[in-house]
């Protein structure tokens, strides 16, 4: 294989993905890194278009979390440096916007049309370097794997948890309830548990993520749904509800 090409997952169409031959990507602007990727992993959300449930363009480059070490940096990249141990998050924003100055990183009015896209490839171009990467530190030679596994994790589901805990506002002592049980409810269980929560209450009807919440930080796990969970959540409360209530289903379910 040449030196300018590498190896990439690609969509070929839905229920086939392929790993093609492609061309290496290259610094196109100076806010640009190019990341050597060391694990990349699959979203929910790559589900969709796998299965043909949401429009995607055939023949494209797949893979939207990684970590990795920094190749090469653009000029105007001064924090970052090759060799550098890096998260590549799946939001990529400039930094300096109004809605990165709020924290809210991923409305970035300069993001990239299209994001960046690719991170199941041996490399992977990520923009806004500077301020969407984030360092790790040390090596991957300094952790497990399950560590490492766990660091993968924060380029978007862990993020995307905690996002969800934070953006509720929640306070020291809380009551929340968490909907939904998969990877995000998960890490909303975590974040709701780092920022404070005093009682979380799991909506899970499957032992084996059940036990994961109650590892996590979970204190109550509620199978029931509709007017039986409402009603079973009242009771628990002494007819004070929840402070907080974070959805993590996005569906009817």
């Amino acid at each position: 294989m040449a030196e300018n090409m590498m190896k990439a997952a690609v969509f070929v169409e839905p229920e086939h993905v392929g790993v093609r031959e492609v061309e290496r990507p290259r610094i196109e602007k100076p806010t640009d890194a190019i990341v050597r990727v060391l694990k990349a992993c699959v979203c929910g959300s790559d589900l969709w278009w796998f299965r043909g449930i949401s429009e995607r363009p055939h023949n494209t480059l797949v893979g939207h979390e990684a970590i990795g070490i920094i190749d090469e940096v653009g000029a105007d990249v001064h924090d970052m440096k090759p060799g550098d141990f890096v998260i590549v998050p799946f939001t990529h924003c400039c930094g300096h916007c109004e809605a990165c100055e709020k924290g809210y990183d991923g409305n970035c009015f300069n993001m990239e049309p299209g994001g960046n896209a690719g991170y199941q490839a041996e490399y992977m171009r990520a923009t806004w370097a500077g301020t969407a990467l984030i360092k790790i530190p040390g090596t991957p030679a300094d952790y497990t794997d399950e560590q490492i596994a766990s660091l993968l994790a924060l380029s978007d589901v862990m993020a995307t948890g905690y996002h969800a805990a934070w953006s509720s506002r929640i306070e020291p002592g809380d009551t929340v309830v968490i909907y939904g049980d998969g990877a995000v409810g998960l890490c909303a269980v975590i974040g709701a548990k780092l920022l404070g929560a005093g009682r979380i209450i799991m909506m899970s009807r499957h032992e084996d993520r059940a036990a994961l919440a109650r590892e996590f930080g979970a204190t109550d796990i509620v199978p029931e749904r509709g007017d039986e969970a409402v009603a079973r959540i009242m009771e628990m409360t002494n007819g004070a509800g929840a402070d907080r209530v974070l959805e993590c289903v996005g569906s009817e379910q």
